[in-house]
């Protein structure tokens, strides 16, 4: 007896046959290479369209964060794992604490290393993983799903509604036909993969796009970035360390040594030291700036400027 997930399946964007690859086992690489290259080609087109759904997850994102309130990215394979990886740079990169913004992959976190596919098909286990995290009303669910059938992630973002979170799916599936209700769709149109139904190529790219383009703009607007500096980072290695101290000569003009120096005084907070140098002011008067400009260098420096 037939599945019904076979009729699901068959009739899905990413499920179809390229017509431009159909012979493809038959090339030599450098041709394989080159239409794998073409067809990469046509994701950041389908992103671009997207940008004012886009734009819309970002401004949900953004007063999520700004209330105090968590961010989650919920899928099942390389979905959940581009989650899991945008999630866990913005520490480093733009000082997010980890509590804040959460990538959760069905099947745990074993499922980043080892495939664990059979998960992603329990609509319960998305709402169970959520339910394990208290998520509440005024927070925000972003589901990824390429094919956007996976269980999992439906389950997820159906709590997610019930509970008055607001949510967002990411998938490579024309909005015409989903059958799911949530506040922002996100969805690239990158067609048929080079090989059938392999949705960690195009899907994924479009997809790892978008994180890109959501997170970071978000972590713009949340005055994270100071002019086009990463001024949050925090340094977790000796590559960040030297980047705190680069980042800080090449906004401000000082030395190594002043900038060494300095940031040693703003207890390794760039955005502090930035602040100190360019206001002329000790850490006590940086950080009195930075909280009446609600942590946004440019504001901070203007109130400086009129306190003189």
């Amino acid at each position: 007896m037939r599945d019904n997930v076979f009729d699901e399946i068959k009739d899905l964007l990413t499920e179809q046959q390229n017509p431009r690859t159909l012979n493809i086992d038959e090339w030599d690489i450098e041709k394989i290479l080159y239409s794998i290259n073409d067809e990469d080609q046509r994701v950041p087109k389908a992103v671009r369209e997207e940008i004012p759904n886009i734009k819309k997850a970002v401004e949900i994102y953004v007063n999520t964060i700004k209330r105090g309130n968590r961010v989650f990215y919920i899928g099942a394979g390389t979905s959940g794992r581009l989650g899991v990886l945008d999630a866990a740079e913005l520490l480093p990169t733009f000082g997010v604490p980890t509590w804040q913004v959460q990538g959760i992959i069905a099947g745990g976190y074993g499922a980043l290393i080892r495939a664990q596919e059979g998960f992603e098909d329990i609509e319960e286990e998305g709402e169970m993983d959520l339910r394990a995290r208290g998520l509440t009303s005024g927070e925000f669910v972003i589901g990824i799903a390429a094919s956007k059938r996976t269980p999992y992630v439906r389950g997820a973002l159906n709590y997610a509604k019930r509970v008055g979170a607001k949510t967002c799916l990411i998938t490579a599936i024309p909005r015409d036909k989903l059958k799911i209700e949530v506040d922002v769709v996100i969805s690239p149109i990158t067609g048929p993969e080079v090989i059938l139904g392999s949705t960690r190529m195009k899907a994924g790219t479009a997809c790892k796009l978008v994180l890109n383009m959501l997170s970071t703009t978000s972590m713009i607007l949340l005055g994270k970035v100071y002019k086009n500096f990463m001024v949050d980072l925090v340094a977790t290695s000796r590559k960040l360390e030297e980047r705190s101290k680069r980042t800080i000569i090449m906004v401000t003009g000082v030395d190594y040594e002043k900038a060494e120096e300095v940031l040693s005084k703003a207890q390794g907070n760039v955005k502090r030291a930035i602040v100190m140098i360019l206001g002329g002011v000790d850490r006590k008067g940086a950080d009195k700036a930075l909280k009446m400009a609600n942590g946004y260098v440019r504001e901070a420096l203007k109130i400086i400027e009129k306190s003189k």
